[in-house]
């Protein structure tokens, strides 16, 4: 089994003068990053760590990431990563479930192990940058070694991230080299990966791809961290000096790029290729990215933690029919199912396990073309597992010994085999007026001057929330008129109300998904307990418009 690592090798041997990555602070060729990673393992094993041993990284994306990434790879270690921001309780129960034998981490990040009794316990531990005390410096090793990548079996974990299921509990999704190398070959063919060409490079996983592809990854100059609040004016910058051909970013991201260069009356000539993910990508945004690159072929990309890539629409494809299908409450459209993935539509079961099944009675099991359920997956770069198999039993079933993945997301496929997207099976809302998915009411509700919408049934009432347009915000005029449209246009949700909100909430790691349990808090202490119980026009209730 070819261990994930060899892949930068092969690139060194081929390219070795190119820049593998480029940043604000540092940049590297091929070769010079095959040196530091060779310096790393030497580093590693002399440190008595030994394959199958996990590390635990806290490292912003930066050649240093990538640097200690391959070294782990190589040494046959696991590297696990927490997200931080996710609170203390949640850092020590992941490190239970996953105890690390070293820590790698800049300066920072050890100031971390002063609240955490997990981390103090951790054998081993190296410091990026700055000493720190009971810390190794981790540039510190200057010996190649013998460079030796260790042999790995298919099943070997190279890659552990944290995701919470519907329990909110931490489970593992656990990355093997067999699966790394999968997901590897889906992206470079789903991303187009050239060889020689220079990617705008914004999260990690896609870094890993461009040093397997002979792409060199320019970092943004900004705190990757929070996509909605990077600063655009730097970025564009880097953009208008290094010319890179393509990007791969978060909707959140590519909004602030694109705001500031419509603000500023700017392109985006040197793109050939833009794709969105990671969260909703709607047809506005490709709409004002293809506006902004013309020249680009502007992609929207569909998949989770768990599958990525699902599907994916080019901004081309997307016809007027597409969009007038969207603003009546078909959903949003995804695009074409990728070819390495197997996709079907379950009836809608969320929350019941699924058994073991046969072909046949999965056969029985899946809907036809129109029928909205279950969006379920299976493929070599699918998750077959979580680690123990903590979080299988709400998202896995196998068909005759085959593992599936279901998403947890509702939709459709059409007569074209297109994929549409409702939204979360656990969102949908049932009520006297009937069942409705709110992501679809979301997606037909963003009109000229919504920025963000978001459906809630609060005490039995369907309630729009509504985040304006920066440039009608403080025009109640034309709000007015926006809201009279939104009427008009949504009268087949039979909304009880419409709710201004200058900022809806949205997930940390994104910035684009609606945190819909801060939504509600939010509204029920606005409200006072006051929803519906206005007189006068339906939805006119306290705090309601």
């Amino acid at each position: 089994m070819t261990n994930i690592a060899s892949l930068l090798q092969i690139q060194a041997q081929a390219t070795p003068h190119q820049l593998a990555i480029a940043t604000p602070h540092r940049s590297i060729s091929f070769a010079d990053l095959e040196t530091a990673v060779r310096q790393a393992t030497t580093l590693l094993r002399r440190s008595h760590l030994h394959p199958g041993d996990t590390a635990l990284v806290f490292q912003p994306m930066s050649v240093e990431l990538y640097i200690v990434l391959l070294a782990l790879f190589r040494v046959g270690m696991t590297a696990l990563f927490i997200d931080p921001s996710a609170g203390l309780s949640h850092l020590e129960n992941c490190c239970a479930l996953c105890p690390p034998q070293a820590l790698i981490a800049s300066s920072k990040a050890h100031l971390l192990r002063l609240r955490s009794p997990a981390l103090q316990q951790i054998p081993v531990k190296f410091a990026i940058g700055l000493p720190v005390p009971g810390a190794k410096r981790w540039d510190d090793q200057r010996e190649l070694g013998d460079g030796a990548i260790a042999p790995v079996q298919p099943t070997d974990p190279a890659l552990i991230t944290f995701t919470s299921g519907s329990t909110g509990q931490p489970k593992a999704a656990v990355r093997s080299h067999a699966f790394l190398l999968a997901q590897h070959q889906v992206l470079a063919a789903t991303l187009q990966l050239t060889p020689g060409h220079l990617d705008l490079t914004t999260l990690p996983i896609f870094g890993l791809a461009n040093l397997a592809s002979g792409v060199t990854s320019l970092i943004p100059n900004a705190d990757l961290r929070f996509p909605g609040r990077i600063p655009a004016a730097q970025v564009i910058a880097q953009i208008q000096t290094h010319q890179p051909q393509s990007i791969a970013a978060s909707p959140a991201l590519l909004e602030r790029l694109a705001d500031y260069c419509e603000q500023n009356h700017l392109t985006l000539p040197s793109f050939q290729k833009i794709f969105s993910g990671g969260a909703p990508v709607f047809p506005q945004l490709l709409t004002r990215l293809q506006t902004l690159a013309p020249q680009a072929q502007v992609t929207a990309v569909y998949g989770s933690t768990e599958a990525e890539p699902i599907a994916h629409l080019h901004a081309t494809d997307l016809q007027p029919e597409d969009r007038a299908a969207m603003v009546q409450g078909k959903g949003l459209l995804t695009g074409q199912i990728i070819d390495a993935i197997h996709l079907e539509i379950l009836p809608d079961r969320w929350g019941t396990p699924l058994q073991p099944l046969t072909q046949s009675e999965f056969a029985a099991l899946t809907l036809p073309k129109g029928a909205i359920g279950e969006i379920v997956v299976s493929g070599s770069h699918v998750l077959p597992s979580y680690l123990g198999g903590r979080g299988n039993a709400e998202t896995k079933f196998q068909v005759e010994g085959v593992p599936w993945h279901r998403t947890g997301d509702a939709g459709y496929r059409d007569e074209q085999g297109r994929l549409w997207l409702l939204g979360r099976c656990s969102a949908r809302i049932e009520d006297e007026q009937g069942v409705i998915y709110p992501f679809a009411v979301e997606a037909a509700a963003l009109q000229d001057g919504v920025r963000r919408t978001a459906l809630v049934s609060l005490n039995g009432q369907r309630v729009l929330v509504v985040e304006w347009e920066r440039a009608i915000a403080h025009n109640p005029q034309q709000q007015q008129i926006c809201l009279e449209e939104l009427r008009r246009s949504l009268s087949w949700v039979n909304l009880h109300a419409f709710h201004p909100c200058p900022h809806i909430p949205v997930d940390k790691r994104h910035n684009a998904k609606i945190d819909y349990p801060a939504l509600i808090a939010m509204l029920s202490r606005d409200s006072r307990g006051g929803w519906g119980k206005g007189k006068g026009e339906r939805g006119r209730g306290k705090g309601i418009h």
